[in-house]
Order: structure tokens, then C-alpha cells, then sequence
């Protein structure tokens, strides 16, 4: 158990707030995606159904649908399987993806399973305090 003082100080604060801020900044990260390097994954993606079919409003529809369009790209490029066995991806396309592009993906998932993990954590030691 911890003491009234913990709960009360900075430290205990910034382990609560924390998982909060990280998501904000991973959602202005995937903003980022959204609106600099969405033409360059298209290009990247331009043989896969999904580009086809979604291609000319990726990143047009406004905040909430570039949250949740980065999210699927990501998806599909992070862990293929899925996207491949459904035909949205094509494998040459995924074979190919740019590194570059494909590390910026990777940063907006880490932040993301971070403070879904991290939120996790402290919402159990906030139940069982």
C-alpha cells in the first residue's frame, strides 16, 4: 500500500496523467501521418485494393477519419496477414513499402500499445490502492 502523501505529490500525478499525454501526442503524431506523408503511402500502396477503392479521400475527411485511416494502413502494413488473405494488400506493394514510411508507422503504434499498456497498469493500481 502507499501512503496519502504519494497520492498527493507530483510523481503520483505524473504517473496518472502520463498515459493521457502520451495519447494526445501519439494522435497529433498520426495527424502528422495524416496530412505529410499520406500521398507518399498512397504511392507506396498503389497497387493494393484498399488504395484503389479509398485512394482519392485518404486524408480528406477530416480529424477523426485520418485518425482512423492511419490506424488501418498501419494495420495492414505492420501485420499483413489479414489485409493479404482479403486481398486489400498487395504483397508486392508490402514488399516494397518504403522503410522509411514503415519506421514512422511503427513509432505511431509503439506510442499507442504504450499508453494503452501504461493506462492499463495504472487504472489496476488505482483499484486495487
Amino acid at each position: 500500500m502507499t501512503t496519502e502523501e504519494f497520492w498527493k505529490s507530483w510523481l503520483a500525478f505524473g504517473i496518472v496523467a502520463g498515459p493521457i499525454l502520451l495519447t494526445y501526442v501519439g494522435a497529433a503524431f498520426s495527424l502528422y501521418l495524416s496530412h505529410q506523408h499520406m500521398e507518399a503511402i498512397k504511392e507506396a500502396l498503389k497497387n493494393s485494393r484498399y488504395i484503389h477503392i479509398w485512394g482519392p479521400s485518404l486524408g480528406r475527411r477530416g480529424v477523426i477519419w485520418s485518425l482512423l485511416e492511419i490506424a488501418k494502413i498501419a494495420g495492414m502494413v505492420l501485420l499483413p496477414w489479414a489485409s493479404l488473405r482479403i486481398g486489400e494488400l498487395d504483397p508486392n506493394d508490402l514488399k516494397n513499402f518504403p522503410p522509411r514510411l514503415k519506421r514512422l508507422l511503427v513509432i505511431n503504434v509503439t506510442m499507442m500499445l504504450i499508453s494503452v499498456i501504461w493506462m492499463a497498469v495504472v487504472s489496476v493500481v488505482l483499484k486495487f490502492r
